[in-house]
């Protein structure tokens, strides 16, 4: 069963809250939180004019949910690798051969495949498209805005230390990171075509 909008709000209102108590960077995490706060208010805003359903407003809120943990800890120091350890006695990073922190990269999929579907409804119900077109229009914005991203970090870095902007980044040594950030956020959208595939192969 799927929440109510109000629901979720509170439980989204609550995991910010939390990932406030006694930051370990507490400025780096603000610059990470504004989006986060900004993100809140257009939710509410396009949920009242458009009706936006309760289940594509759940899959933004978990979107910004997971953003807001992940700001907490500068996306590169997310400790899941030592969380799977302690919970479940295996190391994530070894099981996979990972050498790097990839929170960063789950962040930016989970804005391809939560924000896709509620743009699709738009699209469809509001607008008149076939799904086909409607799809097509809503990856594409996934792939444009997040390029839009990239050059706001670009921008942000540009005034900021080597080291800050480094942690602000989290690019991690990686020259190819804003690339496949943005490849990982196309991948997410796209994973919404696969619906519309299987209904065309029943029929």
């Amino acid at each position: 069963m799927i929440p109510s909008k109000r629901i979720t709000t509170v439980l989204m209102l609550l995991v910010f809250g939390a990932s406030w108590i006694n930051p370990p960077w507490p400025v780096e995490q603000a610059l990470h939180s504004s989006l986060t706060v900004a993100g809140f208010a257009l939710l509410w805003k396009w949920s009242a004019r458009w009706g936006i359903t309760d289940r594509d407003f759940l899959f933004i809120a978990v979107f910004l949910s997971v953003h807001s943990v992940a700001a907490r800890w500068l996306y590169s120091n997310l400790p899941y690798d030592a969380w799977g350890q302690a919970l479940f006695h295996v190391s994530i990073d070894r099981t996979f051969g990972w050498t790097r922190n990839h929170t960063d990269r789950l962040v930016h999929f989970l804005y391809g495949l939560c924000f896709t579907p509620a743009a699709l409804s738009w699209l469809v119900t509001r607008r008149g498209l076939s799904r086909r077109l409607g799809l097509a229009i809503a990856v594409t914005a996934v792939m444009v805005t997040s390029l839009w991203y990239e050059w706001f970090e670009f921008a942000i870095a540009l005034s900021l230390s080597a080291n800050d902007a480094e942690a602000y980044n989290g690019q991690q040594g990686d020259m190819w990171d804003a690339h496949k950030d943005m490849l990982l956020a196309t991948v997410g959208s796209l994973l919404w075509a696969w619906p519309s595939l299987r209904g065309r192969q029943g029929r």
